[in-house]
């Protein structure tokens, strides 16, 4: 544990499990990048079987983009947390973030069996780590962020439903619980960047007539890269 104490072989194997991590999602992000209502992918381009759930791909999203993105984020992360119980937390979070962003911009879904487990592993690994020494925030927070974030989303699904989905909120349980562990200060920081990504995004498309204003753009990767963003600032504070 010593040797973790420095932050730069810290960075690096946090870097290494989140390249490792990376090379084990272009399979799923191919099987579930379906539009709703259809089965999940059970065949590859060619029209041979996939086996399996995890793993590198010939189709798909490309293996050296997502496992850099992934190693990317670890290693941001780890840099960030430092050797703090809760960036244990963040890096079994970290590529499931990556693998629904890929989902996302694909089709335009978060699929439930990411969202739901993506909450349960964050309130989960937060708690562990609540009860380890110097945890950076608190349980608590995470509780509260949860249901603050999820809520918050639920309400404006039912105010404007045109504006998000379902599985929007469903993300928002996973990232309230990440940002909440810091504080609700963090929370609405992380929330707000989201917001403010996903539009400048928009008008960058729609400057360059990629897209009008009615297009739509899926919001959760951008809600994941608020999120992060909160989250490493939050960690650089604590």
């Amino acid at each position: 544990m010593a040797l973790l104490d420095s932050p730069a072989v810290l960075i690096t194997v946090a870097a290494l499990w989140g390249a490792a991590a990376g090379l084990l999602l272009p399979r799923p992000a191919y099987r579930l990048s379906v539009e709703p209502e259809e089965p999940w992918r059970v065949v590859d381009p060619s029209g041979r079987p996939i086996r399996g759930w995890l793993g590198t791909a010939r189709y798909g999203p490309s293996t050296p983009v997502l496992a850099a993105c992934t190693a990317l984020v670890c290693a941001l992360l780890a840099a960030a947390t430092g050797t703090r119980p809760e960036l244990g937390a963040w890096l079994l979070l970290a590529p499931l973030g990556v693998l629904l962003s890929t989902v996302d911009f694909a089709v335009h879904r978060l699929p439930d069996v990411l969202t739901l487990p993506m909450a349960a592993l964050a309130l989960l690994a937060l708690g562990a780590a609540a009860a380890l020494p110097e945890p950076g925030g608190s349980w608590r927070g995470a509780l509260l962020g949860a249901a603050g974030l999820g809520g918050g989303y639920l309400l404006l699904l039912l105010i404007y439903p045109k504006g998000m989905g379902f599985g929007d909120v469903k993300l928002a349980l996973g990232l309230g619980a990440a940002l909440g562990w810091y504080g609700w200060g963090v929370l609405f920081l992380g929330a707000f960047a989201g917001v403010l990504f996903n539009g400048l995004y928009a008008g960058v498309l729609i400057v360059f007539r990629r897209a009008g204003r009615r297009s739509e753009v899926p919001f959760g990767p951008f809600m994941i890269v608020g999120a992060c963003v909160g989250v490493l600032l939050g960690a650089l504070a604590a």
